[in-house]
């Protein structure tokens, strides 16, 4: 027993060392001027890049707003549409139910660029081409089989049984749902909400090639410093990124709990 816990602590620790220091070493870059190899520590330090980000601040602002609304309108549709997807697969037989199901995951199954590249000769002939709405709608297309497989596995778990307990106590079809299944799904449903955010917010080709340099998102401002060599402007975008990430994983995080707190997880607990 004493064995099996030194191995799970010792690959724990590596695992949070492979997560951990490349963060560690972002965040150093930050502060960073001068970083060469072989040198195990940077040889200047700097704020030039946090200086130069911050006097940007007004543009960074109106680019970050963008991005999240642009993220949160992909997951609120991604969650919206994925629901009905888990509830028609796993609660109803239809003509055609396997080809529904593995058309929802094809997104993931074709590289990124090939996707792109088809989308666009469609998006060009509905004139969603360099449209924020065109946008959503690819990054939506991409994020919706992540919500899906999600809300399917809870439908799943979850079952109808409470369900049509309630309907057979005089409950409509739809407040039998609104009032048992939906707070039941609930942390599911932020589950696939957090996915669907995170996928949307790092795209950068679909963005890119659809939104033809006229839709501008955070990764359409980061991805160029990455790729043009200077680290610590790069990393200066990276800790930004990783911090709206993370406050949005946290704030989603506190409401499902809260929400299990008053009783509406309980199924899952």
């Amino acid at each position: 027993m004493r064995g099996k816990r030194t191995w799970s602590g010792a690959l724990l620790a590596a695992g949070a060392a492979v997560i951990l220091l490349p963060m560690l070493v972002m965040l150093v870059w930050v502060f960073t001027e001068r970083w060469a190899w072989p040198a195990l520590w940077p040889q200047t330090f700097s704020l030039r890049a946090v200086r130069e980000v911050l006097h940007r601040s007004g543009q960074l602002a109106a680019v970050l707003a963008s991005s999240v609304g642009i993220s949160l309108a992909v997951a609120a549709l991604s969650v919206l549409i994925g629901l009905m997807t888990a509830r028609a697969i796993v609660l109803y037989d239809f003509p055609g139910k396997g080809a529904a199901a593995f058309f929802t995951s094809l997104p993931l199954m074709v590289p990124v660029t090939v996707f792109a590249m088809g989308v666009q000769v469609t998006f060009i002939r509905l004139g969603l081409n360099n449209t924020v709405h065109g946008v959503i709608v690819a990054h939506l297309l991409y994020s919706l089989p992540y919500a899906v497989y999600l809300l399917t596995d809870g439908t799943r778990a979850l079952g109808v049984g409470l369900e049509e307990q309630a309907r057979v106590l005089g409950a409509s079809g739809l407040g039998a749902f609104r009032k048992v299944t939906l707070p039941l799904l609930t942390p599911v449903l932020l589950a696939a909400f957090s996915m669907a955010y995170i996928v949307s917010f790092s795209q950068y080709f679909l963005t890119l090639l659809l939104g033809g340099g006229q839709v501008k998102t955070f990764t359409m401002v980061m991805v160029p410093y990455l790729q043009g060599g200077e680290r610590n402007i790069a990393s200066v975008y990276s800790a930004i990124f990783l911090a709206v990430t993370f406050l949005l994983l946290v704030l989603f995080e506190k409401l499902s709990r809260r929400w299990m707190r008053h009783g509406g997880g309980n199924f899952y607990g």
